[in-house]
């Protein structure tokens, strides 16, 4: 009997591990020794050239502004994100009225949460032509929008000015984004036992305060994976920024990001070994980012009966 449960477990496991390793641990090997040649990407051996590839890249100046302008993107993208999800989740969980010992939600809270969730429905490459749109410095929706209301001097070749770029970009993450996040925390919070919200309101705690010391602390592990999920999407950035912004890395490289600059070594100029260098160095600060934010928001789990 022992032996036929090892070979059902072996049966179920292993084609998966099979699978795995030849689908996602194979191009990760082959990845990190690419990054160790001078492959161009063609037919034909490719010479070992060790750290070389590594150590070009503290001196790209390409790079190095991509690595500075994906830091940005890094602080940015999920702060932004968490906070607005945060605060329309609390709105149209607990913005309604207030009854003697609850919270109530708005009228329509879950109309809200289609409107807000709708831009996932769309792919990213999608969004990024319609705003490429909305950006648009004379026919553009935010441009015409600002003239209509008597604002014209606001307005902006939002995609062509170095200084406004990124920030134009990082606004479309942001809002690409912040539905499935108002829906994860809004799902997070109506799990929440409602006698434990009734304890809150009866011990004379206001709204900010209940948000602030009941309702956060037991999102806490919703807030911490969207952080680092957030975190990989503004690490990358690529395809935003590849059919938003115009030439390499948009004007005066304001938006290069790690992930332009890998694919434009790899199927412009045909340095492959370089690129895979770029994907190495990518790989391993998303790591990073996931084990330190991890790490890092450890607290103790709540639990609740």
């Amino acid at each position: 009997m022992r032996h036929g449960k090892y070979r059902f477990l072996a049966g179920a496991i292993l084609p998966a591990l099979l699978l795995y390793a030849v689908f996602v641990l194979s191009p990760y090997t082959q990845a990190f020794y690419l990054a160790l040649t001078d492959w161009t990407g063609v037919s034909g051996e490719a010479s070992f050239v060790g750290l070389d590839n590594f150590r070009r890249l503290w001196g790209d100046a390409s790079f190095l502004a991509a690595l500075r302008n994906n830091g940005v993107m890094l602080l940015v993208v999920p702060a932004v994100t968490i906070l607005l999800g945060l605060l329309l989740a609390t709105l149209v969980n607990f913005g309604g009225r207030r009854n003697s010992t609850m919270l109530g939600g708005i009228r329509g809270g879950e109309f809200y949460k289609i409107a807000y969730f709708f831009p996932q429905l769309l792919s990213l490459p999608i969004i990024a032509v319609l705003w490429q749109f909305v950006y648009h410095p004379n026919e553009g929706m935010l441009n015409g929008l600002l003239r209509g209301v008597g604002l014209g001097s606001l307005a902006r070749t939002w995609l062509g000015d170095p200084h406004l770029a990124l920030w134009a970009v990082m606004a479309v993450l942001v809002w690409s984004s912040v539905g499935f996040y108002m829906v994860l925390f809004s799902a997070a919070m109506e799990s929440i036992p409602r006698e434990v919200l009734e304890a809150a309101v009866l011990d004379g705690a206001g709204r900010l305060a209940t948000l602030r010391r009941v309702i956060l602390p037991l999102l806490w592990d919703n807030v911490q994976v969207a952080f680092v999920y957030l975190g990989v999407l503004a690490l990358d950035g690529f395809a935003v920024v590849q059919i938003m912004t115009v030439g390499p890395g948009g004007p005066d490289g304001a938006t290069e990001v790690i992930g332009l600059g890998l694919y434009r070594n790899a199927f412009t100029y045909g340095r492959f070994g370089y690129a895979a260098a770029m994907g190495v160095a990518l790989f391993l600060l998303t790591l990073a980012l996931a084990v330190v934010a991890m790490r890092a928001g450890r607290r103790e789990r709540v639990e609740l009966s």
